[in-house]
Parts: structure tokens; C-alpha cells; sequence
């Protein structure tokens, strides 16, 4: 879902520079610098959350009080909640769908079954969908809180596949992020195709193809469909 269907890196980024305009406190360090200790914070601390080990809100607040420290300042945790608070209204605010998705999602309609594995709380994917109108091109959604595991774990990837109906060989996994999309997916069986669109390195040799955008219809096909050189980049 995130990075791959729902574009949460440009989100992100689009409502940190906003809060930044506002709130002097961010200003100690560029947007760049801020946007990155942002994700890193988040991912940080985002399998706790999903374990039930610290309340989201609590890790929210907390974010943005190490994110204030990073720029060279201070917030009380009243602050950091309000922080927080008008961090997250403009982030829904500004949700958008990764570019050229929806034509590839509309293109695989009927043609195969569509299935999302992610790992968030079940109310934000489903929410994330109706907001940006794709249930419709989504025949199945498996959310890490809802089953009880999380990617990579192969556990996750096959009651999606259950779902499917379908067989580990049968099926393609693409997703933005390699520790968790690529190597559970080939840990279960399944041809696994990598959504780097921020062309970052390679992890390790693994033969796995590779797309950096959904802009092309014909070439996404191509790679969902394995007609691409393994390792090759399609863009």
C-alpha cells in the first residue's frame, strides 16, 4: 500500500514542509534533512506500534519531540502533540495516489486478482483507499493488525494467497521496500518485482526485476507479467 499504491513519501514530505512554514522550531534544519529524520523516526519505532507495544498517538507526540531536538530546539509534550495534531490533518489533507497506479490497477480489472499486503492498522489502509477511490480496482486487502503478522513474514503472504486463490508460483508480489516486499515474498514462494522509484541501491544480487514507475502502463505490465530481464529496470 504505502510507496507503491498510496504515495506516502511525497505526502509526507508536502505536509512537513507546510508545518515547517508555520513552526519556526523546524526551521534549524533544511526540508530535506528534516523529511528524512522524519521517516526515520517513524520506521524507527513503526513495529512497535503495530505490536501493540506503544499507542500510536504516544508515537506520534514523541516524533515530533526528537524532530524538534534534531533542528535544535525544544517542545514540551503539549506541544508535541499539537505538533503532531497539525502534522497529521494536513497529511490527510494531501493523500494522493502514487503516479500512474490507478491506470495500471484499472488496467488489471478482470484480467487477474488484485490484493494488497501491508503492514498498518486496518482502519488507516481501508480509509486510505476510499479516500483515494481505488477499493473499487482492489479485490482483497490483508492488513498486518488484522491477521496478526507481519511482512516478511511468509505467514502473511500466504493467507493472501489464500485469499487469491492461488498458488505461491502463480502469483507476483511488487513493492517498494526489499526487507520486507521482496524477501518475504520470495521466502514464499512467490516472483517478487521491486518498485524503486527513488532508485535506491540494490541490497544484494538477487535477480529480482525492477520498476521506478507506473507512468508507463505497458512497461508495469511487462514487469508484473515477468517479461522484463530479471535485475533489469523498467521505467
Amino acid at each position: 500500500m504505502d510507496d507503491t499504491i498510496f504515495d506516502h513519501a511525497l505526502t509526507s514530505r508536502r505536509a512537513l514542509a507546510w508545518l515547517r512554514s508555520r513552526e519556526s522550531r523546524l526551521r534549524g534544519r533544511t526540508l530535506d534533512e528534516v523529511w528524512r529524520e522524519y521517516s526515520r523516526l517513524l520506521e524507527a519505532v513503526h513495529a512497535d506500534v503495530l505490536a501493540g507495544r506503544v499507542a500510536m498517538d504516544v508515537a506520534r507526540a514523541e516524533r515530533f519531540r526528537q524532530l524538534t531536538v534534531f533542528c535544535g530546539a525544544e517542545v514540551s509534550l503539549e506541544e508535541a502533540q499539537q505538533l503532531s495534531r497539525e502534522y497529521r490533518a494536513r497529511y490527510q489533507h494531501l493523500r494522493r495516489a502514487v503516479p500512474g497506479i490507478r491506470r495500471v490497477l484499472e488496467r488489471l480489472r478482470g484480467r487477474t486478482v488484485v490484493g494488497v499486503v501491508t503492514n498498518n492498522q486496518v482502519a488507516e489502509q481501508e480509509q486510505k483507499l476510499d479516500f483515494l477511490g481505488l477499493r473499487h480496482l482492489v479485490d482483497f486487502m490483508v492488513v498486518s493488525e488484522g491477521v496478526g503478522v507481519s511482512k516478511p513474514d511468509p505467514a502473511i503472504f500466504h493467507v493472501a494467497l489464500g485469499r487469491a486463490g492461488a498458488r505461491p508460483e502463480e502469483a507476483v508480489m511488487i513493492g517498494d521496500t526489499w526487507t520486507t516486499d521482496i524477501t518475504g515474498a520470495r521466502a514464499t514462494g512467490m516472483r517478487a518485482v521491486w518498485f524503486n522509484r527513488f532508485h535506491l541501491e540494490r541490497p544484494d544480487p538477487w535477480p529480482v526485476a525492477e520498476l521506478d514507475s507506473f507512468r508507463s502502463v505497458v512497461r508495469a505490465e511487462a514487469a508484473l507479467a515477468g517479461a522484463s530481464p530479471e535485475g533489469g529496470r523498467a521505467r
